[in-house]
């Protein structure tokens, strides 16, 4: 038996793309030049690429889990972000409310974008599942549908979502000469980021419902021969989906500082990027994903402005020709 044992090999965990990530830390310094200017890009990248991991995250479980290509999900996001305007109004709150506030819209915001998820899953995806030619024009036809409800209801101007007093402003780390500034929010948000992450990771291989799920996409037919109802939680993934991208409408909405109704359009394209460069389908992937495109973003941004709106775009071309399946692909995807 112990030779058996021995016999089988162990999974063991690839540690390269967190090499490139560190990389891109380490040569980005010296062309920064100054190590506060760099700390203050470093803490923006990480926190715009922990904002759109939250973003991303449902996208990628939806299709890793169900194998769906929802090009809808910009709805949610756009809907959480203007939930986010009503719940906190105009004017952000003083003190500690404004925070609370800002939970506040968090939780409305998945709420709503959760149950039009669950609508959005009956009446437009459950039509097309396995058709992913389908699924793109029918999402897609569901997004248009949804931001102009999202005009009727709202108005098709940009609304101002104006951050808590207590979120403004920045903490100056005392490193260099004059110190670097780590603004507030970025703080909590790359926080929330990182909840959610570690939320994730541990109900998709901890817990019962996890292990369903992955079980139903393997075998479907053998989990509902022992009783469970896989459709019932594949609705559940979509309806989970559905909520972080109204959360991260509501993070990305704060980040802005603004809100219009194409903000889920805009976002989409940062998403899909990142999805690709985590490899479809893929968790871990869409995380270190999204930190590097965060990275790049507030690195180039700084160090070469005209190329900063490519620079993602060079990022993923770059790495599907070393990888062509992305940094963490998902077998028999």
């Amino acid at each position: 038996m112990p030779r058996a044992a021995e016999a089988i090999p162990k999974a063991s965990f690839d540690l390269k793309p967190i090499f490139l990530l560190l990389a891109v830390l380490a040569v980005s310094l010296p062309l920064v030049g100054s190590p506060s200017t760099w700390l203050t890009l470093t803490v923006a990248g990480l926190a715009m690429g922990l904002i759109v991991f939250v973003i991303a995250s449902g996208l990628t479980l939806v299709f890793g889990l169900m194998d769906v290509l929802n090009f809808g999900h910009g709805v949610f996001i756009a809907l959480g972000a203007f939930v986010a305007t009503s719940v906190m109004g105009f004017g952000a709150a003083a003190g500690w409310p404004g925070v609370a506030s800002v939970f506040a819209a968090i939780a409305a915001a998945m709420l709503l974008a959760g149950a039009v998820g669950w609508a959005f899953e009956r009446v437009i995806v459950r039509p097309v599942y396995g058709l992913h030619l389908k699924q793109i024009l029918i999402t897609m036809g569901g997004m248009i549908v949804g931001e102009e409800i999202i005009k009727v209801i709202w108005g098709p101007l940009q609304i101002p979502l104006p951050l808590p007093e207590v979120l403004r402003g920045a903490w100056i780390v005392p490193i260099g000469a004059d110190g670097a500034a780590v603004e507030r929010y970025r703080v909590l948000a790359a926080a929330i980021g990182l909840v959610v992450f570690a939320a994730l990771v541990f109900t998709l291989n901890r817990t019962k419902i996890g292990l369903l799920i992955r079980a139903g996409v393997q075998d479907r037919e053998m989990v509902e021969a022992l009783g469970y109802r896989i459709r019932r939680l594949f609705v559940g993934v979509f309806v989970a989906g559905s909520a972080l991208a109204g959360m991260g409408g509501v993070l990305w909405g704060l980040y802005q500082q603004s809100v219009v109704p194409q903000i889920g359009a805009q976002v989409n394209v940062l998403i899909f990027i990142v999805i690709i460069i985590g490899g479809l389908g893929s968790t871990f992937g869409c995380f270190v994903g999204a930190l590097l495109v965060g990275l790049m973003a507030n690195y180039t941004g700084f160090l070469a402005p005209k190329v900063a709106l490519f620079s993602n775009i060079a990022l993923m071309v770059a790495i599907l020709l070393w990888r062509p399946q992305g940094l963490y692909p998902v077998a028999n995807r």
